[in-house]
């Protein structure tokens, strides 16, 4: 048989759950430690059963978890050059399997004069999504930093600006309905909030309330900065739980990726990790850039890596993913931009402005697409089976020439394909 990576080579029952446990109750962020814990909580087991001797082959097409990134409003409103919107959605479609919408769903930017909303980017990056399967997350219904509210609206009495709030979450909830994998309810709560300084602490329930009453199934996320580097962690755990215990309908958890400089403090992003999955709630690292906002880069945007640079970069990003990747609270990560001509840090693209890829571009496909891919191939024993572990995600499965699709869940752990 052959196997599709060492990490399957290695996973095969010796004792891996109990090593996992160790090494993550422990805090150890060696190399082995973390893909022990990847093993355990990224892969499962996918098992074929036909005629005994039959030929088998596992190709995996997609992943479970978000490997994601932003959509810029430039690249679905018409902003870009025809060959950049092709190389756009191209390399997109080549290295993400979710989206964020980065801007075109901010209430500033989709309503700045009263009455006159805007729905048009939103409903292109939706169509586009769509069409191509992949998972969209609204960022974001409200921001209730005060430089981010419109000025109309801070001109409104209270009773008036309660009415608007609950427009737009009824609004934004029935026209999308069923169409957005989840949403920021109200972005960076814990830096300020316009709004509950206007109307009181129960207003953030009130709006995930009146958006749930449009779009019952909708799940609903915080979403905040400065976590992950541990320096607002506990201030961020307290809010989450006091809005749990209002009732507040969270869904889970978003953590912005890019409150680091040009590189991060690993044991720290662990432990911030660790400390929010005790909540229960899944959480999305949101926001990722690599270099970070309090970078150089972030002030100086005319500068460029150097090739040593480019190189630090790289591995800060590899290590950033699998700490992530390693751990079980952790459900997805998507970048704040991949291309330089799209990025509000460019420094921190995938790609260049003509579009050839740096280093760090290799460094991320090499981990999502090879290290944690699987393709396997091999023959049923003479019982008719044969079995794999697997990363989890969507899987072509062929057994002479018959051919089928197949989820492996982590819900489940895994799957049967039958060719009887």
């Amino acid at each position: 048989m052959k196997r599709h990576s060492v990490l399957v080579s290695l996973a095969c029952f010796f004792g891996v759950v109990g090593m996992a446990f160790g090494a993550e109750a422990s805090g150890e962020l060696g190399p082995e430690a973390i893909e022990v814990r990847i093993r355990q909580h990224r892969m499962g087991e996918l098992i074929v059963r036909a005629k005994p001797g039959a030929a088998v082959r596992v190709e995996q097409l997609r992943h479970e978890f978000w490997f994601g990134a932003a959509l810029s409003s430039g690249a679905f409103s018409g902003r870009l050059s025809a060959e950049d919107q092709r190389r756009y959605e191209q390399t997109f479609l080549a290295n993400f399997n979710a989206a964020v919408t980065e801007n075109a769903l901010k209430w500033h930017d989709m309503e700045r004069r009263r009455g006159n909303v805007n729905y048009s980017v939103v409903d292109a990056m939706l169509a586009w999504t769509r069409e191509h399967d992949i998972p969209l997350r609204g960022h974001c219904v409200f921001w209730g930093v005060p430089g981010r509210v419109q000025d109309w609206v801070k001109q409104l009495n209270n009773d008036d600006l309660r009415e608007v709030l609950k427009n737009r979450a009824m609004d934004i909830g029935r026209r999308y309905r069923g169409r957005f994998a989840e949403y920021d309810l109200n972005n960076e709560m814990i830096h300020a909030n316009y709004y509950q300084d206007r109307l009181g602490p129960g207003i953030t329930k009130n709006m995930a309330d009146w958006f749930k009453e449009a779009d019952p199934e909708a799940r609903l996320f915080v979403n905040d900065y400065d976590i992950l580097t541990g320096n607002r962690l506990d201030d961020y755990i307290k809010h989450i739980r006091g809005l749990l215990e209002q009732g507040t309908p969270l869904g889970g958890i978003g953590v912005q990726g890019h409150l680091h400089g040009e590189s991060f403090d690993r044991e720290v992003l662990h432990h911030a990790l660790n400390e929010l999955g005790k909540i229960g709630l899944p959480i999305r690292v949101t926001e990722f850039n690599m270099p970070g906002q309090r970078s150089r880069f972030m002030r100086r945007r005319d500068l460029k890596l150097t090739e040593q640079q480019e190189q630090a970069k790289a591995k800060a990003l590899a290590d950033y993913y699998r700490i992530c990747f390693a751990h079980p609270a952790v459900d997805g990560i998507l970048m704040w931009g991949f291309w330089e001509g799209a990025n509000w840090i460019r420094q921190s693209s995938l790609y260049r402005r003509d579009w050839t890829p740096t280093p760090a571009a290799g460094v991320y496909r090499d981990l999502v697409f090879k290290q944690w891919w699987t393709d396997w191939e091999g023959k049923t024993d003479v019982n008719g089976q044969c079995r794999t572990r697997a990363f989890y995600g969507r899987y072509a499965v062929t057994c002479g020439e018959q051919r089928r699709q197949v989820s492996l869940s982590r819900e489940k752990g895994r799957v049967t394909v039958r060719f009887e």
